[in-house]
């Protein structure tokens, strides 16, 4: 047997060899340890810390077994814990968003072992799962579910876990012996400490599990020869529905649906989905968001078809969620970079669900290209004006280097969204790189261009960034511009006719007297727009000092100094805002407590100039653990506004409640009232994984206007029940 306990097998990089062992006779996936496989073959071990003591032995013992039979590999761990009495795990949910909050264990797979794209897969000491698709070590799909089998169990020694991986739930290159990356990082939370099996430098923070180039090299895995490879999933929905707003209204409409996905690997590397009648009813309910800016809002994709090969469409570096709340790291993706390809433009028009009536995905690697293709074709909403639409993209990047590519991307619409009867098209193309030159800077730009019939001229968009991000410090300096035209309509662009021109710096430090303290980052940016009549648009300067406690807590405070050239008057909450020269000093802060705690969230407060007027932000959004099966996620965000031409309070509020039976079967609820829309939302749903890949949803959703006297009137109302059943062939 080999083991990576003998340190004498890493590399001179200090990578580490281990060895996946088979067994004839599968272990019972029950958490415990048991069977005497775990007696005779030695264990993996001697974890090395990321933080807090950089390159040191982890102070708690973890044990690990990597095993394997015609089907599955089976990864099972002791994780010794010198006061098993704090551990935390306070989520049960399956992909909760607090699962990587509390004690957990991450093992990542790089099935390809090309130091860049792999499968990460995640449990925490009450048997909460979470499965991740990395794409460039940076690209993150939380919302990717393979289908695999955890179990975790608690003892007076700490807790252990065994996870059950199908082979068939992974991409590789081909049958027989397999050479992968693999590295497994140990969460102690209670002392938050981060071990990793093959070290990773402190400075990629908790992003490190990501960094698949610094994963060990498993050898003696052998994968099975490639079966048929064919998963077919129908579903079978029906829904009852109320619109009181609709004209005309309608009360207690029936309406039944059904249809399928089927997923097919055509190599060990390269899978097709094929969709047909598209259904997304289970989908949660958008997060609302108040807009106090002239631009459009981004909301993030939320539907399981889009999510899964996310990272392979994603184009120039553009972020396709909006920033979350609490202190932001400098090198934070720009928002107005344009995102080419955004999937909530497919299926939905004006706040309204269009049919789709068939789709197809090719995605995965050939060689060193890693290739995606998407074809889909949506129906017609006569409420929303919406005709047969097809979507088209495709996307292709080639690996260079070490941990860089360069890559192409086409996508077309037709018809377009401003198309005539008679038709016409719209249609981007841009090519992209990114190239990471060393561990610590990255370059990255694009260049792409549009056609629509009727926007000739300017149509183009270009970005080029220099990021630096070491340990103890960050330089980003950044050019984007997009063109008056620029028009990618299976895409998203907050904003257009500029060029902007960024330089923001960070210098860290880790200070030995202060205890408390584990990192202390100090931070400034200046920040230029100019329309594409070179006329100055914003200008941005800001200032500010960000904390990481030892305690898991942080803290910010920030100054900014704002100037905003207005063209044309625009309202906010129908205040007018006159165009016209605005300057706004702003003072903001943030109070984070750190998500292991049984009370945690963002705590934030700002105050500034604003249009003329004054603007007071104050806001909570955060986690109150009730039981580790029950939580509450409460949000408020009050924005109090106060203009020459009047005044007016944007309040969001906002309540999430989860209850897991078991981390396969969860009731949620969150509760949403919008002063600015006048609307609160109501959104109930029940989901059991009843097997693995197959899903039971019944949903409860409504919407009431709150302008009326007394209670909220009732303006929407539906009732959904669907389920779906996996066959693997």
């Amino acid at each position: 047997m080999f083991l990576s306990a003998a340190r004498g097998a890493a590399s001179a990089q200090g990578h580490v060899t281990v060895r996946a062992v088979r067994v004839d006779t599968p272990p019972q996936i029950d958490g415990v340890l048991g069977e005497a496989v775990y007696k005779t073959v030695p264990a993996i071990a001697d974890f090395i810390q990321m933080d807090p003591q950089e390159g040191q032995p982890a102070t708690e013992p973890t044990m690990v077994w990597i095993l394997f039979d015609a089907r599955n590999i089976y990864i099972a761990a002791r994780c010794r814990d010198s006061q098993p009495s704090r551990i935390i795990a306070n989520d049960m949910r399956r992909d909760g968003r607090n699962i990587t909050q509390g004690d957990n264990l991450s093992v990542v797979l790089d099935t390809f072992h090309d130091g860049r794209n792999g499968f990460e897969f995640l449990a925490n000491a009450i048997g909460g799962m979470l499965d991740t698709q990395i794409t460039d070590e940076r690209d993150v799909n939380r919302d990717w579910n393979a289908v695999w089998v955890e179990r975790s169990h608690r003892d007076a020694e700490g807790w252990s876990v065994e996870m059950a991986i199908p082979f068939r739930s992974l991409r590789y290159r081909a049958s027989g012996a397999q050479e992968w990356g693999i590295n497994i990082r140990r969460t102690v939370r209670w002392k938050n400490e981060m071990s990793y099996l093959s070290p990773v430098p402190r400075l990629y923070g908790a992003r490190g599990i990501l960094r698949l180039s610094q994963a060990a090299t498993l050898v003696g895995l052998e994968a099975p020869p490639p079966s048929m490879n064919l998963d077919l999933k129908p579903y079978a929905v029906g829904n009852l529905k109320a619109d009181r707003a609709a004209d005309p209204l309608f009360r207690n409409r029936r309406d039944t649906n059904a249809g399928f996905d089927l997923k097919y690997g055509i190599t060990p590397s390269l899978t097709a989905d094929v969709t047909y009648r598209t259904d997304f009813a289970q989908v949660e309910d958008d997060d609302q968001q108040v807009n106090l800016t002239r631009f459009n809002l981004l909301f993030p994709e939320k539907r399981d078809f889009f999510l899964e090969g996310q990272g392979t469409f994603a184009f120039g570096g553009a972020q396709t969620a909006p920033p979350q709340g609490g202190a932001s790291s400098a090198s934070t993706a720009n928002a107005n970079t344009p995102v080419l390809f955004f999937s909530r433009r497919i299926g939905l028009d004006k706040g309204l669900v269009v049919p789709i009536e068939a789709g197809a995905r090719l995605t995965g690697k050939a060689g060193p290209y890693s290739v995606g293709f998407l074809d889909i074709e949506g129906g017609r909403n006569r409420t929303a004006g919406v005709v047969p639409t097809n979507f088209s993209v495709v996307r292709v990047k080639r690996d260079i280097l070490r941990r860089s590519y360069v890559g192409v991307i086409a996508t077309r619409r037709s018809p377009r969204l401003s198309a005539q009867p008679e038709g016409g098209d719209n249609a981007v193309m841009g090519v992209d790189a990114n190239l990471s030159v060393s561990k610590n800077l990255n370059l990255v730009g694009y260049y792409a261009g549009s056609h629509t019939a009727g926007r000739a001229g300017d149509n183009r968009s270009h970005r080029a960034r220099f990021d630096y991000d070491a340990d103890l410090f960050g330089l980003q300096i950044e050019q984007l511009a997009v063109g008056r035209n620029f028009n990618p309509e299976i895409g998203f662009v907050r904003r257009a006719d500029f060029t902007e021109r960024l330089v923001q710096t960070r210098f860290s430090r880790r200070p030995v007297s202060l205890h408390a303290f584990r990192k202390v980052n100090y931070e400034a940016a200046f920040d230029v727009i100019t329309n594409g009549a070179g006329k100055l648009a914003n200008r941005q300067e800001r200032v500010g000092v960000r904390t990481e406690m030892q305690s898991g807590d942080s803290w910010s405070i920030g100054y900014n100094r704002d100037f905003e050239f207005v063209e044309a008057p625009f309202a906010l909450a129908g205040t007018p805002v006159p165009a016209g020269a605005y300057r706004s000093p702003t003072f903001r802060a943030t109070y984070t407590r750190g998500t292991q705690r049984r009370l945690s969230g963002d705590l934030t407060t700002a105050r500034g100039a604003f249009y003329g007027g004054t603007r007071t932000d104050a806001g909570y959004r955060g986690r109150a653990e009730l039981t580790p099966r029950w939580s509450l996620e409460p949000g408020i965000s009050i924005n109090r506004v106060e203009l020459p031409a009047g005044r007016f309070t944007a309040t969001l509020l906002t309540t999430r409640s989860t209850f897991s039976f078991t981390p396969r079967m969860l009731t949620a609820a969150l509760l949403q009232y919008n002063s600015t829309s006048h609307l609160f939302t109501t959104n109930v749903r029940f989901r059991w994984e009843y097997r693995p890949g197959s899903e039971l949803f019944l949903v409860y959703s409504d919407g009431r206007d709150t302008l009326t006297h007394g209670l909220p009137a009732l303006t929407t109302r539906g009732v959904t029940l669907k389920i779906t059943r996996l066959f693997r062939i």
